[in-house]
């Protein structure tokens, strides 16, 4: 195969027109600027739109190009930061681990380029540059051909742009085995145009039989290209005598009847070759993928491949249903991949309406629900949107996760619960021993979003005996309770509410992660409510008639219209038992149930209790936390930021330092929304670097 093609016309392009500097730069006879006009002109092919043109020409020029970018072109410049960003992508490859992990690297190339119409422009720049490959030197020339079938060759196949999938395999193929690349050319005995000679003769016969047989059909076809079938002869272990299809024809028909009747036309114009016949409607590959195949005695004695299906199966095929790609490269199913795809492919091939409709139909289809990172080796990590570094460290693997103590993201420390986008780096930073913690199982701490992360720690924990676990699960309860102002609870009332037997079985499995403290104190919420916590009021004078006050916040059983006020002794929150207390001249006011303050007042005056419950929701309740930590640089800032990041409000924030003990006390007071919001931010506190404790106060 000859690569020495004709320079491209220098004629400026229409594309061009609105950017004179943009076109006279392209029209001169710089190598950028014939590289410019090669890429373009591999570009036209799949019906670019202006945008794509000029991004083509931009990154070709690279130097040369005019600058700065034309008012009111966000899309170019976005396209073309997209280009720029795929030279990570090629970074990476050029890594010497980098070849092993290709299919990463084209996963992590379509999750990094947000305009999606950046990757045609990819494939036509680096057609170009292959093109005039044969003037590098070796290494630089070894190493374009190989990224080319590592990258750009599979994502021309997915995207069914076949022409150019065809020219990228053939030369890289030639410069990576020249010797086995010129065997085959001598073995087809024919130049290329011959073969496609030969294409265009059995093309016309089978039109005019099928015409003949009343059959409305359109014959397609090209010769398999050398690079084919070599890789075809490695797949199957043939010789090159035993290949049935080195030149293909396609016919497409209305429908199922059709494609029977086509292929009685066809048997009955040349012989079928026997044990070459596949019935792919009637037994559909395992991905869908239905067609019938078969092979003949062409003209001239030449054997002929000869596919038939329907417009509807074809399609299917190219559209990712059946993904063609899928069964001859063996891969998976990946949803989300395969829209990007099918949306790439209509964009090629040309939609109903233009591309700014095509694209607003189908965003909402495009948004990646995985995540692509990097190892320090380059070594891509897919994990689901969501994920944190203590996930991407477990997926690295099991040990790395368990050894985990920090993170760098980018070649930042961050915290463990931070999530990273596609294209970041993740370094794990490891101890020597394993030494999982236990608080990374409970959600509300954030620290692992995947089941196969929070599955290793659990397997982890239940090689630990019996009393070790019990030990640290009423340790981990204790601590939460702590927080939250309900230790010592009556835990022997939850028991039989979370589905175990005893309360050891509670610590066990709390500390095994199948039950979370948070998960206890809700339940021990729930069992306080239902208790008669105060004294009952004595009945109402029969004169009083009963009736409801509302309050923002509470629902109290009384008479007429009363003022109502939280208690500041212990500030109850939406989801704690509540109980009020009929002041002097104050009104009612509302306390926890198991306030001490109120306890003491009911014991002198037992009459002023009053049966209070929560009213509508929707309010914010104050309430105070104190927190104890290491004292340290951006302590502050982490914790305030975490409250922002929760939605709570700070009203009112005091602190304190003990420099001799190198420790800080804030005391803060919130207002927060319920009992669940509480909880979670307390045990986020917790979790901040150097935070010794967060509890409720009160």
């Amino acid at each position: 195969m000859n690569s020495a093609l004709p320079a491209p016309s220098a004629e400026p392009l229409p594309a061009l027109a609105d950017w004179p500097a943009l076109a006279a730069v392209v029209a001169s006879d710089s190598p950028a600027a014939v590289l410019a006009r090669q890429a373009l002109d591999a570009l036209a092919m799949l019906s670019p739109d202006r945008e794509m043109q000029k991004a083509t020409a931009l990154m070709a020029l690279e130097h040369e190009a005019p600058a700065p970018l034309p008012d009111g072109t966000p899309r170019l410049a976005a396209m073309l930061e997209g280009l720029r960003a795929a030279e990570q992508v090629w970074a990476l490859h050029a890594r010497p681990e980098g070849r092993a992990n290709a299919e990463g690297l084209r996963r992590l190339l379509l999750a990094i380029v947000r305009d999606l119409r950046v990757v045609p422009v990819l494939l036509a720049l680096h057609l170009a540059r292959l093109r005039a490959a044969a003037c590098l030197p070796e290494q630089q020339r070894i190493a374009l051909a190989q990224l080319s079938m590592d990258i750009h060759a599979p994502l021309a196949h997915r995207l069914g742009i076949g022409q150019l999938k065809w020219e990228i395999e053939d030369l890289a193929f030639r410069h990576l085995q020249p010797e086995t690349y010129r065997r085959i050319a001598r073995l087809l005995d024919e130049k290329r145009g011959v073969r496609e000679q030969y294409i265009d003769t059995v093309k016309a016969k089978l039109r005019e039989a099928l015409q003949a047989a009343g059959i409305r059909a359109e014959v397609s076809g090209r010769p398999k290209h050398i690079h084919s079938i070599w890789k075809k002869m490695q797949r199957k272990g043939l010789a090159f005598s035993e290949l049935h299809d080195l030149r293909a024809v396609r016919v497409l028909v209305d429908d199922v009847a059709a494609c029977y009747a086509a292929l009685g036309v066809v048997h009955a114009l040349w012989a079928p070759i026997a044990r070459e016949f596949d019935d792919y409607i009637a037994r559909p590959k395992s991905n869908g993928y239905r067609s019938l195949h078969t092979a003949v005695v062409g003209p001239e004695g030449r054997t002929v491949e000869v596919q038939i299906r329907s417009g509807e199966m074809h399609e299917q095929s190219e559209l990712g249903v059946a993904a063609h790609w899928r069964y001859k490269e063996g891969g998976g199913v990946d949803a989300a991949f395969e829209r990007k795809i099918a949306w790439m492919r209509q964009l090629i091939e040309g939609s109903e309406g233009d591309d700014a409709t095509l694209q607003a139909r189908l965003g909402a289809d495009l948004a990646e629900d995985r995540v692509y990172l990097l190892t320090p080796q380059g070594k891509v990590v897919d994990l689901p949107r969501g994920a944190t570094v203590l996930d991407f460290a477990y997926a690295v693997h099991t040990e790395v996760g368990h050894r985990c103590r920090g993170a760098k993201l980018n070649g930042r420390i961050v915290p463990l619960d931070t999530t990273p986008a596609s294209g970041d780096m993740v370094e794990i930073l490891t101890a020597k021993e394993p030494a999982p913690r236990r608080d990374w199982l409970h959600p509300a701490h954030g620290f692992l979003s995947t089941g196969r992360a929070r599955d290793k720690v659990r397997a982890w924990f239940h090689k630990l005996d019996r009393a070790q676990n019990l030990a640290e699960g009423r340790e981990l309860l204790e601590k939460e309770l702590r927080r939250l102002g309900l230790l010592g609870a009556d835990l022997a009332a939850v028991v039989p509410k979370l589905r175990v037997a005893t309360v050891d079985d509670l610590m066990v499995a709390i500390s095994l992660g199948d039950i979370s403290p948070g998960q206890v104190s809700r339940v021990l919420h729930e069992a306080q409510q239902a208790k008669e916590p105060v004294p009952a009021a004595p009945p109402p004078p029969a004169v009083r008639e009963r009736s409801r006050t509302r309050h923002d916040s509470f629902v109290v059983d009384g008479i007429g219209n009363l003022l109502m006020q939280v208690a500041r002794c212990c500030q109850p929150v939406p989801g704690d038992a509540i109980a009020g207390y009929l002041t002097r001249g104050r009104g009612v006011s509302v306390h926890r149930a198991d306030c001490a303050a109120l306890a003491r007042l009911l014991a002198r005056d037992a009459e002023r209790a009053m049966p209070v419950t929560w009213g509508r929701a929707g309010g914010s309740y104050t309430v105070d936390v104190v927190i104890q930590a290491l004292d340290r640089k951006s302590l502050l800032k982490d914790i305030t930021t975490l409250i922002a990041q929760e939605g709570v409000r700070i009203h009112a924030i005091a602190s304190r330092s003990d420099e001799g003990q190198g420790a800080a006390e804030l005391r803060l007071t919130l207002k927060v929304a319920d009992f669940s919001q509480l909880s979670r931010l307390l045990a986020r506190l917790s979790a901040i670097p150097g935070v010794r404790e967060a509890r409720r106060l009160g």
